[in-house]
């Protein structure tokens, strides 16, 4: 494709904005995201006479999707009132927040806001960032709950990081009665979530409305688990899994991996499963025994269900398994990790260690003994003199 969907769409002679969180990406000067929302003037025949490929992820999400390059634009058509290249009405057309109700003219590239969110905009792209929003943050009552629900964890992630614990639960409100979301739904909530730098406050209002008890019960079980205090001062598995998030470092490109993003939300989840009946297995001798392996199963079912692709699932699986071993890799034999180090998945593996240990509050220590092991490892296996343990080889 030589042009951009929305510029192809241009093209057409149709009106096209950017809306939403695109539109606001936008006027903050943000990295392009994965996703792409647009609203535009041209119907669904028009889409398919445009674009090969296009499917359709059902009303509820948007009434056409195009994948392409790595990223995916979403498409909501809405009818304009005259001929093509007629503005669309956007005083009339309802966001799930006010905030939301933000758009820019793909055409002509000036944005347009119905109620008056340039000087929070402001603030926000001056990095004065607050987490005030007045009017903006009620949500509209004739909104699906569901869509609220997963529209506000990405508006305070996205924007307004540093809103305490005490707000979000004031904000979030219960899902009464609402539809259940989508596989693509929840797989493109979860994917933006975690292609921000703090996601903590957005998995926090999920977990608040209930969103998360209600299509993610195996991260809500997290929240039941307590963690031994000498291990894990920060808190609970859910409250350490959040904190592990924040010690990512972004791709050369922008954004963070996805499979170290879901390896880190998932690498504990097996801690609920490990405890015995009715037990406490954070005080045990041997706190969560064996919840590398149930976690890894575990981790499969939960992105399997949500569509994650085959590949994806096995990479992220292979991280939720050993998660456990970069800690013990100075004093294992070679016999036992040489196979696993030489997986190209091993230095994320190691990352994700790193993550977890700066979550825990006990230091690097561990992470920069392992981290020299490794090294070790990958230098006497280079060497043609030595055996991968660094030993002398007899020539013949």
């Amino acid at each position: 494709m030589s042009r951009t969907p929305e510029k192809e769409v241009c093209a057409a002679g149709f009106p096209v904005y950017l809306h939403g969180f695109s539109a606001i990406d936008s006027y903050l000067g943000r990295g392009a995201s994965n996703t792409v929302h647009l609203l535009c003037g041209a119907g669904l025949a028009d889409l398919a006479r445009l674009f090969e490929g296009l499917r359709y992820p059902g009303a509820a999400l948007a009434d056409a999707a195009l994948d392409s390059s790595g990223r995916t634009w979403y498409f909501r058509c809405e009818d304009s009132p005259g001929d093509a290249g007629t503005p669309l009405p956007l005083h009339k057309i309802r966001a799930s927040f006010s905030f939301l109700e933000f758009y820019r003219d793909c055409g002509t590239g000036y944005f347009h806001e119905p109620n008056g969110i340039y000087p929070l905009l402001r603030t926000l792209k001056a990095g004065t960032q607050t987490s005030e929003t007045g009017s903006l943050w009620e949500p509209n009552p004739r909104a699906d709950p569901c869509r609220v629900a997963m529209d506000g964890a990405m508006i305070l992630a996205r924007y307004f990081p540093e809103t305490g614990t005490r707000k979000i639960n004031a904000v979030a409100g219960d899902l009464p009665g609402c539809r259940s979301p989508g596989a693509e739904e929840q797989r493109m909530l979860l994917t933006e979530l975690l292609n921000i730098p703090c996601p903590g406050p957005g998995f926090e209002f999920l977990k608040s409305c209930g969103f998360v008890a209600a299509y993610w019960p195996e991260l809500a079980a997290m929240d039941d688990v307590d963690h031994s205090k000498e291990f894990h001062p920060e808190g609970n598995v859910w409250k350490h899994t959040m904190e592990t998030l924040r010690y990512r470092k972004p791709s050369a490109g922008g954004g963070f991996d996805p499979r170290l993003s879901l390896g880190l939300l998932l690498h504990d989840i097996g801690k609920p499963l490990s405890q015995p009946p009715g037990g406490r297995g954070g005080q045990s001798r041997r706190p969560f025994d064996g919840h590398a392996e149930l976690g890894e199963a575990q981790a499969g079912r939960f992105l399997a269900r949500l569509g994650f692709e085959a590949p994806l699932i096995r990479d992220v699986c292979y991280l939720v398994r050993n998660h456990m071993l970069p800690a013990a890799l100075p004093r294992l034999p070679l016999f036992r990790t040489g196979d696993k180090m030489e997986s190209p998945l091993f230095p994320l593996l190691m990352e994700l260690y790193r993550c977890d240990e700066s979550s825990s509050f006990k230091g690097l220590d561990g992470y920069y003994q392992s981290s020299a092991a490794y090294r070790s490892y990958l230098k006497h296996r280079r060497n043609p003199y030595r055996s991968e343990d660094g030993k002398k080889l007899k020539r013949k």
